[in-house]
């Protein structure tokens, strides 16, 4: 296992297990059966799903197959009992109910760590399928690719060159943890696609290193990074930021149309990053207002997750993705205002070292001991209230075993002592918001997820408001 995929691994904590957590919702809904034959047609093709963790104290982790593996272990059915009423809105809570409950639930160690429950019958004529996959099996994008190739039609994974591949940790160390060379500055000064490939290059170019050395070298760069971390600024103190405990709490929308907020964007100049970044930052203010807390002049940060690999080999799996700490500015009543800063404060970070730097630090903290890997990956924590993702999702509605993919959700798992998550997904014209609170800090997400359609619908107004062209 890479040092990056045994970080994460040694990451979970009583009040934070590394899970994704996802639901699909399914019309006309499907059975057991059918889903347990498309898990072992596609999903099985992958061999890491086959595969259990192996820890040792000195040697870290590494994949063996499950002598013992059983699909009916991992694909199981589930029934949901609303507590509260009749109908689709009591179904609907009694779901949100259980996916609260599963992202507290550790996977089996003792096997692959990931699952499907199915709910056949949500009593509307569809089906909810919840999907949780420990983040040391693959980074959001990459299982995004995997569950592409569940859907009807999807391609399986390419098959695996027999050469063995380079090694993630003598890459990592050869590129970008010594001084660094031009190559390296090259690859850092792009963005997007540009840094995946430009880490793509660096990484083919690598040579073995002492072990030695090797560790000498982590122990000094690691000291560095963490200090530039530990040098930023804490958030400002809000309900939000806290201790929290093992309970969770979910919510989640669907209500925006990713056409209009293309419109909003275009008319102010920004990008829907963002203008779904500017809603979020609103809907939390607002949120902190209503509870009677002023965030006049406050500032949370979030942590942002930016893909470090050229996305046609997101089939490979592992975690390749590297962290920038975006400032969300909750205290901006102005929505344009707001929107501005966002979008100075995204510019910023273009071209900037951090996630590497990130990426670097989640492989130190992969080769040690856990009490210490928690101490390092705390720095983060102490500096952030958040975790927020924005994933791209498919343009069209996706098919699976001849039924429509209605809604896609997600949860994005938190670190440390942060409490809240927030996943941003694009999918089939729309944009589901997804928020994951710690119970005790915030018990009523849904109060932050009510807000979001609100926040926008200012930003919309005020763009038609602005003159046209002639």
């Amino acid at each position: 296992m890479s040092r990056v995929d045994t970080a994460w691994l040694r990451m979970d904590t009583e009040a934070n297990l590394m899970m994704i957590v996802g639901v699909w919702s399914i019309r006309p809904r499907i059975t057991l059966g059918q889903l347990r034959e498309r898990v072992a047609g596609r999903l099985l093709q992958y061999p890491r799903f086959r595969q259990k963790v192996e820890q040792d104290a000195l040697l870290g982790a590494k994949w063996v197959a499950d002598p013992d593996f059983d699909i009916a272990r991992h694909v199981v059915a589930s029934a949901l009992q609303p507590t509260r009423g009749r109908g689709a809105e009591a179904m609907q809570a009694a779901l949100r109910e259980r996916v609260a409950g599963l992202c507290s639930r550790p996977l089996d160690p003792a096997h692959p760590l990931w699952q499907f429950q199915l709910v056949e019958d949500m009593g509307d004529g569809s089906s909810a399928l919840i999907c949780r996959i420990h983040h040391c099996i693959a980074d959001g994008i990459a299982l995004i690719a995997v569950l592409l190739s569940m859907t009807d039609g999807g391609k399986a994974p390419p098959r695996r060159a027999q050469r063995p591949e380079p090694d993630e940790g003598d890459w990592l160390l050869d590129a970008f943890l010594r001084p660094m060379t031009n190559m390296t500055v090259k690859a850092i000064g792009m963005t997007g696609k540009g840094v995946a490939r430009g880490i793509d290059v660096a990484m083919s170019g690598v040579t073995p290193v002492d072990s030695s050395l090797e560790m000498a070298r982590l122990g000094a760069q690691a000291v560095s990074d963490v200090a530039a971390f530990a040098l930023m600024p804490d958030d400002s103190p809000t309900r939000l930021k806290g201790k929290p405990g093992p309970a969770k709490t979910v919510a989640w929308d669907g209500s925006l149309r990713l056409a209009d907020v293309k419109a909003v964007g275009r008319a102010l100049g920004a990008s829907v990053n963002d203008v779904l970044l500017a809603c979020a930052a609103g809907a939390i203010g607002r949120y902190l207002a209503d509870k009677g807390e002023d965030p006049a002049g406050k500032e949370i940060r979030a942590m942002v997750p930016v893909n470090l690999r050229p996305l046609e080999q997101a089939w490979k799996l592992g975690n390749r993705f590297g962290l920038v700490p975006l400032v969300l500015p909750i205290g901006i009543a102005n929505p344009v205002e707001r929107l501005f800063a966002v979008r100075a404060r995204m510019s910023e970070l273009k071209g900037s070292f951090q996630p590497v730097m990130a990426f670097g630090l989640l492989s130190v903290a992969g080769l040690l001991i856990k009490p210490v890997q928690h101490a390092m990956l705390n720095v983060f924590a102490r500096k952030t209230t958040a975790v927020m993702t924005n994933v791209p999702g498919p343009a069209e509605a996706l098919k699976f075993c001849g039924a429509t993919v209605e809604k896609v959700m997600f949860w994005v798992p938190q670190s440390g002592d942060i409490g809240l998550g927030l996943s941003i997904l694009t999918y089939a014209g729309g944009v589901q918001f997804g928020l994951i609170t710690d119970a005790g800090l915030c018990p009523d997400p849904e109060a932050i997820v009510a807000n979001f359609a609100p926040e926008f619908e200012k930003l919309l107004l005020l763009s038609l408001m602005m003159p046209w062209e002639a």
